[in-house]
């Protein structure tokens, strides 16, 4: 961070201008584009299938920082995260593990660093008793039996989110996800982005349905992930209807962000907590806080304590993606480059999502995670909605290669998730069919199914 920049960040916001500026920095030349991949991952006990507990997480951490390709972070001495060059790897509330990647030019720069990735958390975790599962919900551990991580936020969201939804808690502790990052070049270009994200979003849980057991047995969605953030807190997530008023910018963004309530602020690397009443970030700027004011650091830890479908950093990222069998992770980056990288394809998915308010309604939406594919509106299923849009895709995709210096074809990514769809069955009724037998015979099919092994 440049001296400039940290000054900015440490000073006082002057006006709602400068929350604006903040997000206009994001912009970015079409040339300059690239995707980035975040990837969660469930931790679980090798024999049990159970969720791991933090004390064999954190030995596994310290594993891969004694190979020094990553520096550690610790909070109150435990190890809670690792840095790299050019990505990180961070732990959730229940321990899940993420992997945010750095930003790539091209899908086959995605897929080299995962396969790097997989190959050191394998040989690291494997002495330990752990295997890694992609899939979207803890199937067996019980919320209440996951154990904290220690890190001093989660003091301040568990309790809070207890109060906002009845499944906030569980959000926190059993799901995970896929988050793919992307650019834009103007005002315009991102708010055609973000709408397009959130009008899109059943497709992509039904696409991508990959949790649909819960606490031993299966929960009645596909995607119960999808179920469990609708119930988490209806101030910070599922759709920014705001951005779809005429004239919408990134001051729409701005102004839906003012209006959520705060969880926290830092100082001196300790957190206040704001939650013991309703604490906008609005009010923040109007009033401080016990003779703190607002600053642009404020406002960026904000921004990330805020879970719509799609959110702005300032870079755009699109969130509505259970956590998937490591085959599939580049395939969704793909998809995305696909669809939002090219004006043509652009055109093409907002004419295959109108109207668009139909697709954004809660009780199809809701439809969306727990038929999958088999979810049909205006006459048609996702099916075959899916399969109009991997074709847009893939010819983007195709076009883009042909822009490209390298003549890089990331069409093949496609090809997995086209084969989904031509079956209509989703990864979530693969495992519905296999759940049968033990738990013994059940933790078997589902590592076959979505286990992180040796690429």
């Amino acid at each position: 961070m440049t001296k400039l920049i940290k000054h900015l960040m440490d000073g006082e916001i002057g006006s709602r201008k400068d929350l604006i500026d903040y997000i206009r920095r994001g912009e970015r030349s079409p040339e300059a584009w690239g995707i980035g991949m975040e990837v969660e991952k469930q931790v679980i006990d090798s024999a049990t299938g159970y969720s791991a507990h933090y004390d064999s997480i954190e030995s596994f951490l310290k594993n891969l920082e004694k190979g020094g390709a990553w520096k550690g972070i610790r909070e109150d001495g435990h190890l809670i995260a690792l840095m790299g060059e050019d990505s990180s790897i961070t732990l959730e509330p229940g321990g899940q593990l993420e992997l945010s990647g750095k930003v790539c030019p091209h899908i086959q720069c995605s897929q080299k660093e995962l396969k790097k990735y997989i190959e050191e958390i394998i040989i690291e975790s494997k002495p330990l008793g752990l295997t890694f599962l992609g899939i979207g919900v803890q199937p067996f551990t019980k919320m209440e039996e996951i154990c904290w991580l220690p890190k001093a936020r989660y003091n301040v969201m568990g309790p809070y989110m207890a109060r906002t939804g009845d499944m906030g808690q569980r959000m926190m502790k059993q799901s995970a996800g896929i988050q793919v990052n992307i650019d834009f070049s103007d005002e315009e270009d991102c708010i055609e982005k973000l709408r397009m994200a959130m009008v899109i979003s059943p497709l992509f849980y039904a696409l991508f349905a990959n949790s649909p057991i819960m606490d031993g047995k299966p929960s009645g969605f596909l995607s119960t992930r999808g179920e469990i953030w609708s119930r988490t807190d209806k101030d910070r997530t599922g759709l920014i209807t705001n951005l779809f008023n005429d004239g919408a910018g990134y001051g729409s963004y701005v102004d839906y962000a003012l209006e959520v309530p705060m969880y926290f602020i830092m100082r001196k690397g300790a957190f206040i907590d704001l939650t013991k009443e309703r604490f906008t970030f609005n009010r923040y700027l109007k009033e401080g806080f016990n003779g703190l004011k607002a600053t642009m650091d404020d406002w960026s830890l904000h921004l990330s304590t805020l879970f719509p479908e799609a959110r702005l950093r300032p870079q755009i990222e699109i969130r509505s993606f259970d956590s998937l069998p490591p085959r599939y992770v580049t395939s969704v980056g793909a998809f995305i480059k696909g669809l939002f990288y090219d004006d043509d394809a652009k055109k093409e998915i907002t004419e295959l999502f109108s109207p668009a308010d139909d697709f954004m309604d809660q009780s199809f939406r809701r439809c969306s995670w727990q038929q999958g594919l088999k979810a049909s509106i205006g006459g048609r299923t996702l099916r075959e909605i899916a399969l109009d849009a991997i074709s847009i895709s893939r010819r983007s995709l195709k076009r883009q290669s042909e822009n490209n210096k390298k003549g890089l074809d990331e069409t093949f990514f496609l090809d997995n998730i086209e084969e989904i769809a031509e079956s209509g069955q989703t990864l979530a009724d693969t495992i519905l069919a296999g759940w049968k037998g033990s738990q013994e015979d059940k933790l078997k099919m589902l590592i076959d199914h979505c286990g992180y092994r040796k690429q």
